[in-house]
């Protein structure tokens, strides 16, 4: 059960997601960018950060909270809700690793709406080996000099900094010479590029590329050769938020198509009167409200304390697949009208289908639960 309190957050949420968000969703394609004031908006809303410490400028609300805002933004806009996600992760990353007064300045900016912190792991020679990393940062008296590219960086050109991976150590030591950095984007030596992806157009992804950029050693975040190990770990609470994301957005098609269908007539008759259109919907409703009540219990995991590395897993890879699949059912149920780019349908089909890549494939995840239950033998010949 939830408080009146929070049961008033929410309905807030929803309510902004339905009159500022939704009528929107598809001219921010267009746009290829999330507006600044909208997130400066959303800030003053109390909708970003929630579950951030107060002495660090949070609001000091659950995971769950947190995960029920996510989920009801993304009904409205599924790329705005990412804004909340990075504020969630990026938070608690630098809540938990960086020192006391770098966190407090940027999570006092993130929960403001004033600042979107990106996360750098990925590089051109792969993405599942995510601990097999080139770009390297030398440590020179109390800087360190970074060199080198992260490739498929979502927000790339819109963040006010990045959570950058590198190494540290010999490449031998593969994850254990890892470490971690805040980068703020308007560091010299720091530029950007912009690909042209097949969806989510308004967060955009590029490259970010380090040539001698030159950070504090105050600015890396764990300790050294160890910010793959300690660092990596808050991504459980992401792979939970993304599958309330991606319920959000399946659900907004879901909607539009059950009222759909009750106005859409065929044969005299509503298509509402059709087992063969309302059965396949039905399936749908069911399928969303077991990745809603997974993702929620992975968060009550995670704020009592307890486990939830397996349960995150699964949030990752049954969220964007249930999404592809309703979402292209919805499309489907329109008939023709589903076919045309004036209904959202393809967009958030579009929007969704990128996480069946990004942040972990679906096989990774697999794997990650199959180590869960047997241990290192599930890789005993993956250099994972």
């Amino acid at each position: 059960m939830i408080d009146d309190d929070t049961k008033a957050v929410i309905q807030t949420a929803e309510r902004f997601a339905r009159e500022r968000l939704a009528p929107h969703y598809m001219a921010r394609e267009q746009v290829g960018r999330v507006d600044r004031a909208l997130i400066r908006e959303m800030g003053a809303l109390g909708f970003i950060g929630v579950d951030l410490p107060e002495a660090l400028g949070g609001h000091g609300q659950s995971s769950l909270m947190a995960g029920r805002i996510v989920e009801a933004i993304a009904h409205g806009d599924f790329n705005v809700s990412y804004v909340q996600l990075l504020g969630s992760l990026q938070g608690t990353i630098l809540a938990h690793h960086a020192n006391p007064d770098l966190a407090r300045a940027w999570i006092t900016r993130i929960v403001a709406g004033e600042a979107i912190v990106a996360v750098a792991l990925t590089e051109p020679r792969g993405g599942s080996d995510a601990g097999n990393l080139m770009l390297s940062a030398k440590r020179v008296g109390d800087t360190y000099v970074l060199n080198g590219e992260k490739s498929s960086i979502s927000m790339a050109d819109q963040a006010d900094a990045t959570i950058v991976f590198a190494r540290t150590g010999k490449p031998e030591e593969g994850a254990r010479g890892v470490s971690a950095f805040l980068v703020p984007m308007d560091t010299k030596g720091v530029t950007t590029t912009r690909f042209n992806d097949l969806g989510s157009k308004a967060i955009g992804r590029g490259s970010i590329f380090f040539d001698g950029a030159e950070i504090p050693v105050a600015n890396r975040l764990a300790d050294e050769g160890k910010g793959f190990a300690q660092v990596m770990q808050g991504f459980d609470y992401s792979r939970a938020l993304i599958g309330l994301q991606c319920a959000g957005a399946a659900q907004a098609s879901l909607d539009e198509t059950w009222a759909y269908i009750k106005e859409r007539r065929a044969f005299d008759a509503p298509l509402a009167q059709y087992q063969g259109v309302t059965f396949p919907l039905a399936e749908a409703e069911t399928m969303i409200a077991a990745l809603r009540q997974l993702a929620l219990h992975t968060l009550r995991l995670k704020d009592a304390g307890q486990p939830h590395t397996s349960e995150a897993a699964m949030c990752k890879w049954l969220g964007p697949k249930t999404a592809v699949d309703v979402t292209h059912q919805c499309l489907l149920t329109h008939g023709h009208y589903g076919w045309s780019m004036d209904l959202p349908h393809q967009q958030r089909l579009r929007d969704v289908m990128g996480l069946e890549i990004g942040d972990g494939t679906a096989q990774i995840m697999k794997l990650v639960i199959a180590r869960e239950k047997v241990g290192r033998i599930a890789l005993q010949y993956h250099k994972v």
